[in-house]
């Protein structure tokens, strides 16, 4: 059996791409765009060409292939996504090699990454929720991600923390991911100040009353969210991630204070930040491509040290 998977992380705007030996070894890293504007089909085909790519760099045949796609999804199936615009799109469609494909959630492989790999390592009960453009979650219960019963489990993003609140892209009310998330921040601040293009981070770390305003409101939303987290599934761990978690203290420190305030009558679970970064989906992928390839146990033992790889991008 070949010694390596290749490993592909499909996101709105781009894609990371890898191979991952069976030691957890990442033998070579590679990020191109997505071509979302373009149309499905033409994502479909550069996943494909990017998958061909990263095979023929490798020394014989992958093992297998594992494929972290965004929208409804099953193993054999990228059924629907709103951002990409695909339907029903076959996982034999993403590869022309003659290996076995598997594909997963973006979040939820991100998820199983942070659960086998990362900062979930050794918890069995934990959400991972990423903070970026959006919002979502991978719920992992018993040591899997859960979907639920449609695959639709972890839109943590559109829970109505404010059911009269701000509309949302989504057609609700008030969703956590319309102030919570990083985009959100930057557009509600702009809205109030008439200031254009400001990005979160740069709220974050502003004294004006506007953004101090705007990013108060965006962690008492986080905190509602995860206080009804908490008591609905109990979890061991919460760990934030995406690009608002490297806000570091400022955001940690507060959600973490107003979550304990929220649960007067239990312990809050630990916060804490992922520890994978952006390489969480690439490294779930790889995962999935070792199921794949009938490999499941393959994992725990890794150390997933991404930093010691070749990249080509």
């Amino acid at each position: 059996m070949s010694s390596f998977v290749v490993a592909l992380d499909v996101g709105g705007t781009s894609m990371k791409g890898g191979l991952v030996s069976d030691g957890g070894v990442v033998l070579l890293s590679e990020r191109r765009p997505t071509p979302r504007a373009d149309g499905p089909e033409a994502v479909v085909e550069a996943i494909r060409a990017f998958v061909g790519d990263l095979a023929a760099s490798g020394d014989g045949t992958p093992a297998g292939v594992g494929v972290a796609v965004p929208g409804l999804v099953t193993p054999a199936t990228a059924v629907y996504s709103a951002n990409i615009g695909w339907r029903d799109v076959p996982a034999s469609a993403f590869t022309a090699l003659d290996v076995p494909v598997m594909l997963g959630h973006d979040v939820q492989t991100g998820g199983l990454a942070e659960s086998v790999l990362g900062a979930g390592r050794g918890v069995s009960d934990f959400l991972f929720l990423p903070i970026g453009t959006g919002i979502a979650g991978a719920m992992i219960v018993r040591g899997a991600p859960y979907g639920g019963a449609s695959g639709w489990g972890g839109e943590i993003g559109h829970i109505p923390v404010f059911p009269d609140g701000e509309p949302c892209a989504c057609g609700q009310l008030g969703c956590l991911e319309t102030y919570a998330s990083a985009a959100s921040v930057g557009r509600r601040y702009s809205l109030r100040s008439g200031i254009p293009d400001v990005r979160a981070e740069q709220v974050v770390t502003s004294d004006d009353p506007i953004a101090i305003e705007v990013w108060d409101e965006a962690v008492e939303a986080l905190s509602l969210a995860l206080a009804t987290y908490t008591l609905l599934l109990d979890p061991s761990l919460i760990v934030l991630g995406g690009g608002l978690a490297e806000a570091g203290p400022a955001l940690f420190d507060p959600v973490r204070t107003r979550l304990v305030k929220r649960l007067a009558f239990r312990d809050a679970p630990p916060l804490v930040p992922a520890a994978l970064g952006v390489d969480a989906g690439m490294l779930g992928a790889a995962l999935l491509g070792w199921r794949a390839a009938g490999r499941p146990e393959l994992g725990p033992s890794w150390k997933a040290d991404v930093r010691s790889a070749p990249s080509v991008s």
